[in-house]
């Protein structure tokens, strides 16, 4: 017998049917028997174009409108504008700090111009005029009586710069609270001690010994200067407050 060929072209020996696929012999080929094309083979999603910030080298999208690690504007080309104190609205200011509470001197020497002190003193300076005495507190227990020196670095706190006698370290005053103490400090002139009562005093001081003061005494230093250490009064704190 001959073979016959069916529609998938299998070579089939059976008239009515194929041996080999089951075909009927003279029908068309079935969909199944189609070839079956290969499955499509998704085409690689391409890397994301990036750029590098000009100003901080960072990469970024080339979508992108700010480079998120400086804010340079890829649009404009600038940098962001910095904040002012404008965009933060009104600024508060701190509070003040307060200051400290100024002491309050509870004794003050007078500094005076002694007409009778420079007569016997035979200085060739001009005395100056006899006035009202100046006032100095007494803030600390230890005070120094002298003329200032900027290139020593002296700086009394009873200054007696205008009288040329004085030593810049001439006198050290210095008290327990209720007391006070005078002491010549190796003055050139001498330091001296005496009653507002009495005569003026003839001798000095022994320098680097410690002198009493009693109520009514007075120091005399220099060509004309009389100093006289009391209780500051009641108005005289009032305005050192």
């Amino acid at each position: 017998m001959s073979a016959v060929t069916c529609p998938s072209g299998h070579p089939s020996t059976s008239t009515d049917y194929c041996d080999v696929c089951g075909l009927p012999i003279g029908a068309a080929a079935s969909p199944a028997a189609a070839a079956v094309p290969a499955p499509a083979v998704a085409a690689p999603t391409p890397a994301p174009a990036v750029q590098a910030c000009p100003n901080c080298s960072e990469a970024a999208a080339t979508d992108a409108l700010f480079c998120e690690s400086c804010g340079y504007d890829f649009t404009t080309g600038t940098m962001p504008r910095p904040a002012s104190s404008l965009d933060l609205g009104p600024v508060t200011p701190p509070p003040p700090v307060p200051s400290a509470p100024q002491e309050v001197a509870e004794w003050v020497v007078e500094r005076w111009v002694d007409p009778d002190w420079y007569a016997v003193q035979q200085s060739d300076d001009p005395c100056p005029s006899p006035g009202l005495p100046v006032v100095v507190p007494l803030t600390e227990k230890s005070v120094l009586v002298g003329r200032p020196s900027r290139s020593r670095g002296i700086s009394p706190e009873v200054d007696c710069g205008d009288d040329t006698g004085v030593s810049r370290r001439q006198a050290q005053l210095t008290t327990d609270g209720q007391r006070w103490w005078v002491e010549d400090l190796q003055s050139s002139n001498g330091t001296f001690v005496g009653p507002a009562s009495g005569p003026l005093p003839e001798d000095p001081i022994t320098p680097g010994q410690r002198r009493e003061l009693n109520a009514d005494d007075r120091i005399y230093v220099g060509a004309w200067t009389r100093l006289v250490v009391r209780r500051a009064t009641p108005e005289e704190q009032a305005g050192q407050a």
